[in-house]
């Protein structure tokens, strides 16, 4: 009976160990975040019409007002992951994890206050070290390629479950200090296949004239992109283009990373925000991607008397600035403001007691989130393909 580790063996020339198997989620063999925790420095101001004073801007009027008005979102989308230590396996007497994943990238539409899907796509997708291939770069992929296509075809778990993996990725095996784990090299590949297809998935939406100036896109966690394919400046504007009617809602975030162009932290600013109140917006340069201008501010939608912790019930908004003007100027106050209007009119319904970041978390994020999970293998299922 063929098995998935064993034509990895084979084809590989490695030695499979058999061993333990289990989720990253959920488990503390391995700590691996990717959420919003990158250290930024708030250059200057990032809108048109910055504050006179420190005091915060009350988007609750604003709300009030837009209440009955058509919300500006209309799309949700959300990329998720779930990682697995599946075996190890040997080269040249070295021992190398074989991590795989399940990728989920889901968007929902709401049309007459109805969420619906439209659009969904699952990767399955094991990631190796470059080791297990002894082909240079170009050769490399095919080899992969045609390693995915033997483990379709001749595994026999597969084929009576009508399953197919859809990637077999190389990871690096170069450590940048003695304490950094292989697991999470394999981990940091799904997460990159994750935003590679989270990307492709909004250019095509923009390609289909799907998402515009009446019909935004929310999208759940930063927009802070580590991007490696875009070759020229032509690419890059292409790029920032694509996300022109784009916000990106980050309801886990590390305030204490955020700090001043004199190098003060501003985590207590944030803290103290009252209720439907926003920040300024800042401006700060991604090092991900070089040229890139990013525009940031943090807005609470739920009272301090309903939450736990000092940040629950405070969002950190993004967008990319993508004109020559909004990089110059900053994003114009008055989108500003209706963007963050907007969102404080998403905070209800609560998902209380169904997500225990209900503070933090907008109903039709949780709608689009819950979807893409409910389209996952389950655990077992997925670890007994291995």
């Amino acid at each position: 009976m063929s098995n998935i580790m064993d034509i990895i063996a084979n084809e590989t020339h490695g030695k499979s160990y058999r061993t333990f198997k289990y989720s990253f989620e959920g488990n503390d063999i391995l700590t691996f975040n990717y959420d919003d925790h990158q250290q930024i420095t708030w250059e200057r101001y990032g809108e048109t019409v910055p504050p006179t004073s420190p005091e915060f801007s009350n988007m609750k009027p604003l709300a009030d007002k837009l209440i009955d008005s058509t919300p500006l979102f209309t799309y949700f989308l959300d990329g998720s992951r779930r990682t697995y230590k599946v075996d190890d396996i040997s080269y040249k007497n070295q021992v190398y994890p074989v991590v795989a994943g399940q990728v989920g990238i889901s968007c929902c539409k709401r049309e007459n206050k109805v969420m619906q899907k439209h659009d969904f796509e699952r990767r399955l997708v094991i990631t190796l070290p470059k080791v297990a291939s002894q082909e240079d770069w170009g050769k490399r992929q095919v080899f992969f390629q045609n390693l995915k296509k033997k483990i379709n075809e001749q595994d026999t778990k597969l084929a009576a479950s009508k399953i197919e993996f859809t990637d077999i990725l190389p990871y690096s095996t170069k450590r940048t200090d003695e304490f950094e784990r292989l697991e999470s090299k394999g981990i940091a590949v799904i997460q990159d296949l994750m935003i590679e297809h989270e990307t492709n998935m909004i250019s095509k939406m923009v390609a289909n004239h799907t998402i515009n100036q009446n019909n935004y896109l929310l999208k759940d966690g930063s927009l802070e992109y580590k991007v490696d394919h875009l070759r020229n400046d032509r690419e890059k504007r292409k790029f920032q283009s694509n996300f022109r009617y784009v916000v990106g809602v980050s309801k886990s975030f590390n305030p204490e990373n955020c700090i001043d162009k004199s190098g003060k932290n501003n985590s207590n600013m944030i803290a103290n925000l009252p209720l439907y109140h926003r920040t300024p917006v800042s401006m700060y340069s991604s090092p991900r991607l070089d040229g890139m201008k990013y525009a940031v501010w943090y807005l609470r939608i739920r009272d301090k008397k309903y939450t736990v912790n000092t940040f629950d019930g405070i969002l950190k908004i993004e967008k990319i600035l993508v004109t020559d003007e909004q990089i110059r100027e900053g994003l114009d106050t008055e989108e500003v403001n209706y963007i963050s209007a907007n969102i404080v009119n998403e905070r209800n319904p609560v998902c209380y007691g169904a997500d225990t970041r209900w503070a933090n978390h907008l109903y039709p994020v949780y709608v689009t989130e819950s979807f893409a999970k409910s389209k996952y293998l389950s655990n077992a299922m997925f670890l007994n393909l291995f």
